[in-house]
């Protein structure tokens, strides 16, 4: 159950992060001179998955997909 449970928190951190992110910083590809939002969108999500790495590799694997 342990690790249910860590999987289930590392997926809501990494979409709550990384979703989060690229809803407040307005990312849209419409708009060329908004590259730097795109740019935050992909570290929010790289960041959320490196820490979650650390985080809950050791107890789960850290396979964290929102697709599953």
């Amino acid at each position: 159950m342990k690790k249910y449970l860590a999987e289930a928190i590392g997926t809501m951190v990494l979409v709550l992060m990384g979703c989060g992110v690229a809803v407040s910083l307005g990312c849209t590809s419409n708009d060329p001179t908004l590259a730097s939002t795109v740019v935050g969108t992909a570290l929010a999500f790289g960041l959320a998955v490196v820490a979650m790495a650390y985080t809950i590799g050791g107890i789960s694997g850290c396979h964290i997909n929102p697709a599953i």
